[in-house]
């Protein structure tokens, strides 16, 4: 299937590692040029190259923290300087702390919700000029089954990915007649160093190992195992193409079956 994402800009946020370099590649292997973000540049800079060699396209790296507006700011500059536009905008960020309501205070939530929701409307806000003029956008959320079935001990993504939901809804609705779509990934429990960590301080917390812990994650998995972030990426790169035009205002999980609603 022909995707027609060849010789579209793609720009993707945290991209060094797990679920945004996995749709980095994804996107690389359709024909995508590429801007990555992340903030350790050293290894930022190193997927650049490894991914360049591999496919062939243009790939920029920019050395940013999606939770800093001046570094968004100055990602979406850098992209529109190097390349023109942005076709595809890929929000993504790594996820806040665990813990339940009294491990976190006002600090805590102000960090958060500069990560999480005001990164994706940040980042949106300044490509819509320009995927407007053009008629031509997609915006893809990378958020979590959290903000649709809560995790334990995740209270702060539980609540700020929930608000992305809401954003990208409403945005989804604004901007349909210009040919930009809006939608929102929900990985479940996928292979990256995010849910090792997660699955380290778990274990910390009940006294288990790691290895207990991923075995009741499977356990809860109607698939019976833990997702690759390919699989997850497959989907953001079919959201991405011109064949899911009429696809907008989405919010799909790629969970092996994990979250039970209807809906």
């Amino acid at each position: 299937m022909d995707l027609g994402l060849a010789d579209k800009v793609a720009l993707v946020a945290a991209a060094s590692s797990g679920l945004g370099r996995a749709i980095a590649e994804e996107l690389a292997t359709e024909g995508a040029h590429l801007v990555i973000c992340a903030r350790d540049g050293a290894r930022l800079q190193q997927v650049r190259d490894a991914i360049a060699q591999s496919h062939g396209v243009s790939v920029s790296a920019v050395t940013a923290d999606v939770g800093v507006p001046q570094d968004v700011e100055r990602l979406v500059a850098q992209a529109l300087e190097e390349h023109g536009r942005v076709d595809v905008l890929v929000t993504n960020n790594g996820g806040p702390p665990d813990g339940g309501m009294d491990a976190f205070g006002p600090d805590d939530w102000e960090d958060a919700f500069r990560l999480i929701l005001q990164s994706a409307v940040e980042l949106s806000r300044r490509v819509l000029p320009g995927m407007k003029e053009r008629g031509f956008g997609r915006i893809l959320n990378v958020t979590s089954i959290a903000a649709k079935q809560p995790v334990d001990r995740l209270i702060l993504s539980n609540s700020l990915r929930a608000g992305v939901l809401g954003f990208a809804r409403t945005l989804a609705n604004e901007v349909a007649a210009h040919g930009i779509t809006v939608n929102n990934l929900l990985p479940g429990f996928t292979r990256t160093q995010r849910l090792e960590d997660l699955a380290a301080a778990s274990a910390a917390a009940e006294g288990l190992a790691p290895t207990d812990i991923y075995a009741r994650w499977a356990a809860q998995i109607p698939a019976g195992r833990i997702g690759e972030p390919q699989e997850f990426a497959a989907l953001a790169a079919f959201l991405a193409s011109e064949r899911a035009s009429y696809i907008t205002g989405a919010s799909i999980a790629v969970d092996g079956g994990w979250i039970r609603s209807l809906l």
